[in-house]
This record gives structure tokens, C-alpha cells and sequence, in this order.
């Protein structure tokens, strides 16, 4: 059997991960990226700068993250490359920015990383553009 990102796997696990990529692109997109995205002017100076490169920055690669990639995940496109950039952003709000904060401020943070480390190991399934067009990247397969 071929590896899941790479186009092959079975249809349930497939459609899994089209599940798993919609369900955590879209709530990252739509729940945190965009808001970020409309408000960038108001926020950007107060926006956490957890790894010194400047608020307006740090925003500015939050909403790549949460716009960008998020889309890309949710299509398919580029899956394991687009999954790492929210899988880092969100391990560093979860261990850095609110490395503090009480566990249920954290909590979705780690969640949302887990989800998207997931997708970077597994790929995008056979119902993603990846499948069709990207790189037969695989892990652990012949």
C-alpha cells in the first residue's frame, strides 16, 4: 500500500484526512486568520513578538500561517510544506508566547500543532490537488 500522501492509502483513511484538512484549515482560517488579516492595522503594533522579529512581523507571519497556509491545507496544495508553517506558528504561541498562561490558555494552540504535525507526516490523502499534481513525497514507503 502505497503512502497516503503520495496519492495511494485506503478511501477511509483518504477521506479522513480530507476531513481532518478542511475541519482544521477552515476553524484556523476562518476563526483566527482572517480576523487577524482584517484587523492587521489595528493590531499589528500590539501583537505579540515572541521571537523578537517585530510585532508587525510576527503578525504578518501569523496570517500567512493562518490565511495562506490554512487555504493551501484545506485544498491540498502543497500539504506537508504549507502544514509546517501552522504546526511552528502554533508551537510557538503554545511553548513561548503563552509559556505562562495557565494550560487552557494553551490548550488549542497544542491542539491545532498536533493536527497540523499530523498532516505534514500523512499528506493530504487521495483527495487532495497533491494527489494529483504535487510531488510523490513518502515516508517510510517503498
Amino acid at each position: 500500500m502505497a503512502s497516503p500522501g503520495g496519492g495511494g492509502g485506503g478511501n477511509a483513511l483518504s477521506f479522513g484526512l480530507l476531513v481532518l484538512r478542511l475541519v482544521a484549515g477552515g476553524m484556523l482560517l476562518y476563526g483566527h486568520g482572517w480576523g487577524k488579516l482584517m484587523h492587521f492595522a489595528d493590531r499589528s503594533q500590539t501583537f505579540g513578538n515572541p521571537i523578537g522579529l517585530g510585532s508587525p512581523v510576527s503578525m504578518g507571519l501569523m496570517i500567512f500561517a493562518e490565511v495562506v497556509c490554512a487555504t493551501c491545507v484545506m485544498l491540498g496544495f502543497g500539504t506537508r510544506f504549507a502544514a509546517f508553517f501552522p504546526a511552528f506558528g502554533l508551537a510557538v504561541a503554545g511553548f513561548i508566547q503563552h509559556a505562562h498562561d495557565p494550560f487552557q490558555k494553551k490548550e488549542l494552540a497544542f491542539l491545532y500543532c498536533a493536527v497540523f504535525v499530523t498532516l505534514m507526516l500523512a499528506g493530504g490523502g487521495r483527495y487532495a490537488l497533491d494527489a494529483k499534481f504535487g510531488p510523490k513525497v513518502r515516508f517510510g514507503g517503498k
